[in-house]
């Protein structure tokens, strides 16, 4: 299911990474990919929003959330496989769900464009822009591009996949940057981007889409929470940063695991209208109590420091 095109040089250049880099190369593609992963990138957002400038944190997660929801909603109009999915001799050698079949749809996802270099362009360039430091400006370049070209070499996207996403998410951050700043109330920032979401209710069938919307509307209503009724400081304090990074990544990981017990795996992964709004749900209650619940810890574990 799905169209497939491309370039002819694509798939040829793929394959010739594959058959050349060996397994040490195939190792290291593996491992770069891993700073656009789910993981990496809640921990990056993590550090800056629980520890050293939640404003900042704000501006760069409310970008790769945007991005993250515009790239499936892209993806389910393109209708792209996947080369691996399209050539033979094209390996999958990092599989985005390594839970499911590599070649169910739902799971893995479409080709077009790469969600790893938006997420990491739109993270990393916001990031970048926010903190206007030289260095912090060239390791997000370096980071971006070698990021997107591990994920062909992977064999889960074309070279134009990962182009346009660096695009989407050069958009993305420049949208939401703009947008903080001629807005005033931040509440009709998040209206404005979940209003462009919500088509993507009608028509995406990827588990991506849904994931993203939920955490876009979590965070809406976590930010907005904090800012009227929690009102955190940030740390610089080595031992609070350290449990507020811990803390709040097991909260993030372990409430998504608690919140899945109720249902089973069959249903999670039917693909179903219910298990879609089932995911959404789970992530906007994950992170709303991430941004929103959670920081209310912060007072009461440092008074008694």
């Amino acid at each position: 299911m799905g169209n497939i095109f491309y370039f002819e040089w694509e798939p040829a250049l793929i394959e010739w990474l594959q058959a050349h880099i060996g397994s040490a190369g195939t190792a290291i593609a593996a491992f770069i990919s891993n700073f656009g992963e789910e993981l990496f990138l809640v921990a990056i957002l993590g550090f800056l929003y629980w520890c050293w400038d939640k404003k900042t944190g704000a501006t760069v997660g409310l970008t790769l959330l945007t991005v993250s929801v515009w790239n499936p909603m892209i993806k389910n109009i393109a209708l792209r496989q996947r080369p691996y999915m399209a050539h033979p001799n094209v390996k999958c050698l990092k599989p985005v769900d390594s839970s499911a079949d590599i070649i169910d749809v739902a799971a893995q996802g479409y080709s077009f464009p790469s969600g790893h270099s938006s997420s990491t362009a739109g993270t990393y360039g916001a990031a970048a822009t926010c903190f206007k430091k030289r260095w912090l400006t060239i390791l997000a370049i370096v980071l971006v591009f070698l990021v997107g070209v591990s994920r062909f070499i992977l064999g889960v996207h074309y070279p134009t996949d990962v182009m346009v996403g660096w695009v989407l998410g050069i958009i993305a951050m420049l949208i939401v940057t703009t947008l903080e700043k001629k807005l005033e109330k931040r509440w009709m920032l998040y209206a404005i981007l979940i209003a462009v979401a919500v088509p993507g209710m009608f028509y995406c069938t990827t588990n991506d889409y849904f994931s993203a919307f939920g955490m876009l509307c979590g965070m809406a209503g976590g930010d907005l929470f904090e800012r009227k009724f929690v009102h955190f400081e940030n740390t610089r304090n080595p031992l609070f940063m350290i449990l507020r990074l811990i803390g709040g990544i097991a909260v993030f990981f372990g409430m998504n695991t608690v919140l899945k017990m109720p249902f089973s795996s069959a249903f999670l992964s039917s693909g179903t209208a219910a298990a879609f709004a089932v995911r959404s749900l789970r992530y906007a209650l994950v992170i709303f109590v991430c941004l929103g619940l959670y920081p209310l810890l912060f007072k009461l574990v440092e008074k008694k420091k």
